[in-house]
């Protein structure tokens, strides 16, 4: 069964090469269920054992490649950038063509980094189940900012055993289920917007997203771990988002200081660049993320750490890093074109944060805002609240902030 223009169709990209049999065995489950399929083989070293509906040749050709060139089996790293080149414009296409519901792929670590390069092309929503042999482990790298269900194949993707047979019926099971699943209505659609939160800001985000929404917005809270962050970027960027409420900027901590929840050094640009009002708090930038306390490097022995729970530890942020911090925010926050407010929170930036508690330092606070104001541009409004970020004149107001220059830029 194949499909020449079905919403419902699921899209099975694989090597037909080395791996024919499999995706064979996988392509008659998910027919079995009732829905279409279509076959896109990204194999370059033999000819398929499984027909395609979109050949390598034809994948290749996506990417300005040869498969003859690629075929030789000299340029392996070139073939491999090629396919998944060539991969990411037809699955596109067959998206834009209405030809494409759902999108599976099998592989090791080759299979895996072409057809996932495939799959992030594709919005949030469309589904995609990758069954892959590092699925156990950090994925990151693979799933980009993208919703990939990873399912681990347990035993190499080679042959049907007793093993794989269960494996490969779950995954085509679990991505028939998703084409065919019929979703519940969304209701009244309503303009988004985004808001930063980590544990140490929840009482802040909530608060502001529940005046954000009832002032006629629909907030996406994203929990500021790195990916959370660049994901919440990458919506902006995609130009989904009317306003951004950025109150849990804690990822630039961890840049700076080499944590684990960094989302690199262009965070807080994704607003700046899609000219859309943002709210931006230095919150949370007085911790930085580790795991485990015995992975925390040793030039930060003798610091004040935290062990927030057995596989968290936090590092106070000290002037020296606050100082870099606030330049970096500044720094992209100067980027914008829209209206843009940055909101210091003088009684400190979390809930540990506070007079008393543990990460309490008004100075290493203070050398922070004075980087802020140090390099903003003279134009970009920015305010001091004599207030914790916690507390609720602060959320309130940050909420108001945005929600006034939302109404004035007619959004």
């Amino acid at each position: 069964m194949s499909s020449s223009q079905n919403p419902n169709t699921v899209v099975i990209i694989g090597a037909l090469d080395t791996k024919g049999a499999e995706f064979a065995f996988v392509k008659g489950l998910i027919e079995s269920e009732g829905v279409d399929t279509l076959v896109v083989d990204f194999g370059t070293m033999g000819e398929p054992t499984l027909e395609p509906d979109v050949t390598r040749e034809e994948v290749a050709s996506a990417a300005d490649g040869d498969i003859s060139y690629l075929a030789s089996g000299e340029h392996k790293d070139e073939a491999m950038q090629t396919m998944a080149t060539g991969l990411a414009v037809v699955v596109r296409r067959l998206y834009e063509e209405g030809r494409l519901g759902g999108i599976i792929g099998m592989g090791g670590t080759g299979g895996t980094s072409i057809a996932t390069t495939g799959m992030r092309v594709l919005p949030v929503g469309v589904p995609k189940v990758m069954v892959s042999t590092v699925a156990g482990g950090d994925v990151s790298a693979y799933a980009g900012t993208r919703d990939i269900t990873f399912i681990p194949s347990i035993v190499d993707v080679a042959g049907i055993n007793s093993i794989s047979r269960a494996v490969y019926s779950n995954a085509a099971g679990a991505i028939a289920g998703m084409v065919k699943l019929e979703r519940p209505p969304a209701g009244e659609e309503r303009p988004l917007v985004t808001a930063s939160m980590f544990g140490n800001t929840t009482t802040c985000v909530e608060r502001a997203r529940g005046a954000v929404e009832a002032g006629g917005y629909e907030v996406l809270v994203f929990h500021a771990t790195g990916i959370g962050g660049r994901t919440m970027e990458s919506l902006i960027a995609d130009g989904y988002i009317a306003g951004s409420l950025d109150i849990t900027t804690t990822e630039l901590a961890d840049w700076v200081c080499g944590g684990v929840f960094s989302a690199g050094p262009e965070r807080c640009q994704a607003a700046s660049g899609a000219g859309i009002p943002a709210v931006v708090v230095p919150g949370c930038v007085d911790m930085a993320n580790f795991d485990s306390i015995d992975t925390v490097p040793e030039r930060y022995a003798g610091r004040n750490l935290y062990q927030w729970n057995p596989n968290v530890t936090l590092l106070r942020t000290n002037v020296e890093e606050n100082v870099r911090i606030g330049e970096i925010l500044a720094a992209a926050v100067n980027l914008s074109n829209a209206p843009t407010t940055v909101l210091l929170p003088m009684r400190g930036v979390s809930m540990l944060d506070s007079e008393g508690e543990r990460f309490w330092d008004p100075e290493a606070d203070q050398a922070c805002f004075d980087a802020i104001r140090g390099n903003l541009r003279a134009d970009v409004a920015v305010h001091e609240v004599d207030s914790n970020i916690n507390d609720p004149e602060f959320a309130d107001l940050a909420a108001g902030t945005l929600l006034e220059m939302l109404r004035d830029a007619g959004g």
